[in-house]
Order: structure tokens, then sequence, then C-alpha cells
């Protein structure tokens, strides 16, 4: 697509990333999950997945998916530098996003996670695979965390052990804000990454097709009060 020079100057510059290989997860309700790289041409399932919870307080749904709603807005605009999205998919539903950032060589930024299938720890998978991305396909030795909720933090930054680098770096501090920095560094990724990172490659050709035109969810469990179209 042909863009004019001002455009041109508004969007930062872009490095060339490796892609993220499609996988597939079977979940602990036997329902099988692609994981795969968002493509700009998903922005609107995208989106019109996240709106609707920017409404929910419920264990900060509302600050998570606004911030996500932005980050996903600014990666189809082209106004956020390295940012990759990540999906999963059950028979094409939306089931949960991350979305990430990376910042120069060795690391990246990861910046949200938000489940919409709850209960089988879909969100906990997605974030596994944004740190296979990060670490395995990017070559990156560090990523920088934060958590908005307390379920993340537990998820993060105590499942994984991550190093909390704010008394040696006190200045550090993520993008987003928020609590002290915590980082997953190469090695402690390569101790957490068997029982973490599951799934298999490649995707058989009928299973990955399922997840080519991604659907919006009908409605969103355990997250009361939102159901679309009601």
């Amino acid at each position: 697509m042909a863009i004019d020079a001002l455009e041109a100057k508004l969007r930062p510059p872009a490095d060339e990333l490796a892609p993220y290989p499609s996988k597939l997860i079977t979940l602990a309700s036997g329902e099988q999950m692609v994981v795969r790289e968002a493509r700009l041409a998903d922005a609107g399932a995208l989106l019109g997945t996240v709106y609707p919870l920017l409404g929910v307080p419920k264990d900060y749904y509302d600050i998570v998916a606004a911030r996500m709603y932005s980050e996903i807005l600014g990666w189809f605009r082209y106004r956020v530098a390295n940012e990759f999205v990540i999906v999963g998919a059950i028979d094409g539903v939306i089931a949960g996003i991350v979305t990430s950032r990376h910042v120069k060589a060795g690391l990246g930024m990861s910046l949200h996670t938000l489940t919409i299938k709850r209960g089988l720890r879909v969100g906990a998978q997605l974030f596994a695979a944004k740190m296979e991305h990060h670490i395995d396909y990017l070559g990156e030795n560090e990523v920088h965390i934060v958590a908005e909720s307390p379920i993340g933090f537990k998820r993060w930054m105590i499942e994984y052990e991550l190093e909390d680098r704010s008394a040696m770096y006190p200045d550090l501090r993520h993008e987003l804000g928020g609590v002290p920095t915590f980082t997953l560094t190469r090695k402690l990724w390569e101790a957490v990454k068997p029982v973490k990172c599951t799934g298999v490659r490649p995707v058989p050709a009928e299973l990955l097709k399922t997840a080519d035109k991604l659907i919006m969810p009908d409605e969103y469990v355990q997250l009361p009060g939102w159901k679309r179209g009601a």
C-alpha cells in the first residue's frame, strides 16, 4: 500500500522480525487450541473481542483490556515499534490474546496477556508462547515484565521465579510503569520451558485452517454482565 511522506514520518522504524511458527495445544478440557501469530487482517476481530471487556472490573480486566486495545490499535496503525500479537483460537473462536514488543537486539518488552476462555490456563499457555517467541525465535536474552493484577503477579513473577532487579537497578522501569520491573532471562527460561511451554508443531493443515479467520466470542465465561449482543 502506497503511503504519503507525512505518514512515513509518523511510522516508527521497524526491524525484520522472525515469524512465530504456529503450534497446537491440547487443553485440559480436551479442546485443541491453535496458537499463531496474528496478522494485520485480524485486527478487527481482535479489537472487537477486547472492547466489551473495557467495563469489566473483575480481576482488573478493565485496565488490561484498555491497554491491550490501544496496543493492538497501535500495531494496526503502525504506531508501535516492533510489536507482535499472538492469539489462541479454538475452532476459530478467540480464546486468548497476548501482546509484546521487541526492543533491541537481546531485549524484549512483555506487554499484556488477556484470557477470554477462563479455567483452562489459556493465558498461561499464551504467555509462555510469547516468551518462546522472544527468546527462542527472536533470539533475545532478557524480557522485561510487569503485572497489573494479583493473578498476573502469581502466574508470572512467582511461578516463573522472575528476577526482581529493583534493588540493583532502582531506575529500571518497564515502559508500562507499574510494579518494579521483573526480568525473564534466557537461563530462567531454559529452566521453566519444559513445564511451561507446551504444544506440538507442525499444526495439521485442517486444524490450522480453522484459525485462519478469527471469530469473536459470543460470551465471556466467568465475566458476569457481558454477552455479545445483550
